[in-house]
């Protein structure tokens, strides 16, 4: 019989993602304090159709909202920007790669944090790298 390892619950993903935002770098940080930060099992449909996949198993991470680069000082009323993880994704992924799972909650909350500022690649690669 195969014997998988547990998972984290949905609190301890949520607290690994709020300790990411806790370690970056005080300019960002401060940026990110308006940001939603939520742990669901899956993405809803809407979420994975919003970014062109089918697969459930697929999506790990998602920001939703207007990247600063994007805002306009004359908008009002708008949601909070919201930073999104998949647990049961991130757990398969834990599961194929041996990646610690702090490791994979990072990666995943800095990737969308980089959509909220409007940052490229690199940009998302330099801010993974780095701690305050």
């Amino acid at each position: 019989m195969l014997h998988l390892r547990p998972g984290p619950t949905q609190q301890q993903m949520q607290q690994m993602a709020e300790a990411v935002r806790a370690t970056l770098p005080a300019q960002f940080r401060e940026q990110m304090e308006e940001i939603v930060m939520r742990v669901e099992e899956f993405a809803t449909a809407e979420q994975l159709a919003s970014v062109d996949l089918d697969d459930k198993w697929e999506l790990s991470g998602l920001y939703e909202g207007v990247s600063l680069p994007d805002r306009s000082i004359w908008e009002s009323g708008r949601q909070p920007a919201r930073i999104w993880l998949f647990r049961q994704p991130l757990i398969a992924e834990w599961r194929d790669t041996g990646v610690r799972m702090d490791e994979l909650v990072r990666h995943v909350v800095i990737h969308e944090a980089g959509h909220h500022f409007g940052f490229s690649d690199d940009d998302m690669h330099w801010l993974e790298d780095q701690e305050d």
